[in-house]
């Protein structure tokens, strides 16, 4: 009989630290890259990357997209947010690159620089904003507003508009928001993790 997938590889989720010096750098674990027209995430149960669904409309992500290993979605996330629920599952993360990078499946080092609250369906679903570390571009950003306002607004864009297809169903960005808040976020998405999901 063979062991466990986590022998041979850690689960994204479960297996991986937060990141080298959280709150300010986390670990990102990268299932969509950039201008991707499948929208790809990770399996829970096995930790390999699976296609969720092909993007029908032209909606498509202007940065890496993942989530932060080791935080979930829940009720502590969901008071930050004033909503009933969390969505349930790790925290978003969008991580800007001066590099193309265009491989997913990958984990990289990211600096929180704020975050987009967003809701769907009545669930807090926030995505946190964040630059490669030691990016030649973007490295030495350290708040959303030193961000161009256009980058923020074509994330905000994409959020509010890559549901918005056959059965999809509309979200909302309620309001974006710096570091300080983003690392609350963090903060209360990594004891939700430990609080209602902790596996080992």
């Amino acid at each position: 009989m063979r062991p466990p997938f986590s022998v041979y590889r850690p689960h994204p989720w479960h297996g991986l630290p937060v990141g080298p010096k959280p709150p300010e750098l986390v670990t990102a674990y990268i299932e969509i890259t950039p201008y991707s027209t499948v929208k790809y995430e990770v399996d829970k149960a096995s930790g390999f990357l699976k296609v969720d669904r092909p993007q029908r409309m032209n909606a498509l992500p202007p940065t890496l997209y993942g989530f932060v290993p080791r935080t979930y979605c829940g009720s502590a996330v969901a008071r930050l947010a004033g909503t009933e629920r969390g969505d349930g599952d790790p925290l978003d993360i969008c991580v800007l690159s001066e590099r193309p990078i265009d491989r997913a499946d990958i984990l990289l080092t990211a600096r929180i620089v704020g975050g987009l609250l967003m809701v769907d369906k009545g669930e807090a679903d926030d995505k946190l904003v964040a630059v490669l570390d030691g990016d030649a571009v973007w490295g030495d950003v350290r708040e959303l507003e030193e961000l161009p306002p256009a980058l923020v607004a074509r994330l905000r864009h994409y959020f509010e508009t890559y549901k918005l297809e056959p059965g999809g169903n509309p979200v909302r960005i309620h309001e974006s928001y710096g570091r300080e808040r983003a690392w609350q976020v963090l903060a209360a998405a990594q004891s939700d993790y430990e609080l209602e999901v902790a596996v080992g």
